[in-house]
């Protein structure tokens, strides 16, 4: 062989697998785009635009979180956790403040009970978007809200909002499947 027709075909199979490279990170891209929905966005626009570094962040979640233990709640435990919620909820119209942390610290305990780590919040929204990625934005707004509520601008109406933020992870994680805020 001729050292043009060997340079060539280098040339040639070096394209064909950058054009393979390009269609697997193209179809993993659909993949997250299709999986993880908002939360996609959400982490481009904290990846600076880049879409490459966002599904690379969104691959190690999955990873992570694969390396997790979470498990489903026993019948009992998750009823308890549900009369604990109707308390929470209930205190609302008396004390809406201290429901809303009442409400936090209740979806970390059940967080944590299903084998999620709970370390800081934003941890505890990257591992619940790989398998609730639909109200992983609702979460991230109740906390949003309940951090400007803290320092005093948020409203009423908002910590309701924020209430029912947590209340439709809540009932992800109870595997209780109420329909989804829509936002």
């Amino acid at each position: 062989m001729s050292p043009t027709l060997i340079v060539i075909l280098v040339i040639a199979v070096l394209v064909i697998i950058g054009i393979a490279m390009m269609a697997v990170r193209s179809r993993q891209r659909d993949r997250l785009k299709e999986h993880f929905g908002a939360e996609y966005e959400h982490q481009v626009e904290a990846a600076g635009g880049s879409k490459a570094k966002a599904d690379s962040e969104l691959l190690k979640r999955e990873k992570r979180v694969e390396k997790l233990e979470i498990r489903p709640l026993p019948p009992r435990e998750r009823d308890a956790f549900a009369e604990e919620w109707q308390r929470v909820q209930a205190r609302f119209v008396d004390d809406p403040e201290r429901s809303i942390a009442l409400a936090d610290a209740l979806v970390a305990e059940v967080m944590k009970a299903r084998g999620y780590p709970v370390q800081d919040f934003e941890q505890r929204a990257a591992d619940i978007s790989v398998e609730h990625p639909k109200v992983v934005e609702n979460y991230r707004a109740a906390h949003e809200i309940a951090v400007r509520h803290s320092r005093g601008s948020a409203g009423t109406e908002d910590l309701r909002n924020a209430l029912l933020g947590y209340r439709a992870l809540f009932d992800e994680l109870l595997g209780t499947q109420q329909p989804e805020l829509a936002h």
